[in-house]
């Protein structure tokens, strides 16, 4: 049930103001026995009410008088106050991120061998963006074969936001496609990619024959290597990821030439 409390009064300022929307105007003493709000703390709730700009008071009757602000009012004011202090706590941990952040990236890199693997398409899809927004240097993305990271939906979408932020980090994108696949994907997929990326100097698609699986070289240091359904090949039954320089230099040195023999696609 919701409460004046959830809106950050305490319980003796919701007694209070409550009280004073039955009583009307009314003196100190009185709202303490109509609210049992003791009267050794009836001014301190009162002064925080007024805080809160919740009442009003009349200053010039003696003894003192008080009176609650519309509830509408009174609401609005307390969600405002809600609000702002949610936008400062968010600041607040915003500037603690970027300060563990630069803390942390300040550690020397680890370069030991590592590789895990996602099963399922949920746990795929959140492999991969993870893996994509981990992205400093460069992203080579290499699709031979149909994908969910080159098709229609939330998969694709997430894709294309984690590339968007990538080229804003100044990560160099380059994508490799069979022409096969290109031609197998509906008109609104390139239509996107054209809309969102084409235009960063820093994005660049290609397409080039006898392309076989999709994978992912991230930073020359780790690959993402996804495993397609074997029921159905445009769905995502896994993905391994292996962090593994050696190896990702190893297909680096694959892909490069196929890369410079490939043919720049109209975008």
């Amino acid at each position: 049930m919701a409460s004046l409390r959830d809106l950050g009064l305490s319980e003796y300022e919701a007694r209070a103001y409550r009280a004073l929307l039955r009583t009307g105007a009314t003196t100190a003493k009185e709202l303490s026995r109509a609210s049992d709000v003791p009267m050794g703390r009836i001014y301190d709730v009162l002064n925080s009410l007024e805080q809160y700009h919740l009442i009003r008071s009349q200053a010039a009757s003696r003894p003192k008088k008080y009176v609650a602000v519309e509830p509408d009012m009174a609401l609005d004011r307390l969600l405002e106050s809600k609000r702002q202090e949610l936008d400062e706590k968010a600041q607040q941990y915003e500037n603690v991120v970027e300060e563990l952040n630069d803390e942390l990236d300040a550690a020397e890199p680890v370069h030991d061998q590592f590789w895990t693997a996602a099963v399922g398409a949920d746990e795929t899809i959140d492999l991969l963006v993870e893996r994509l927004a981990a992205a400093d240097e460069s992203l080579a993305m290499v699709a031979g074969t149909p994908s969910p990271q080159f098709d229609l939906g939330a998969v694709g979408d997430l894709v294309v936001e984690e590339l968007e932020a990538a080229l804003e980090r100044g990560v160099e994108v380059s994508i490799l496609m069979s022409p096969d696949l290109v031609d197998s994907l509906p008109e609104s997929v390139g239509q996107r990619y054209v809309d969102r990326l084409s235009d960063h100097p820093d994005f660049h698609v290609r397409t080039e024959e006898n392309l076989t699986g999709v994978f992912n070289l991230i930073d020359d240091v780790e690959v993402c290597i996804e495993v397609p359904n074997p029921l159905d090949p445009g769905q995502a039954f896994a993905m391994i990821d292996l962090k593994d320089p050696e190896f990702a230099a190893d297909l680096r040195s694959t892909f490069d030439p196929r890369w410079e023999a490939a043919a720049p696609l109209p975008l």
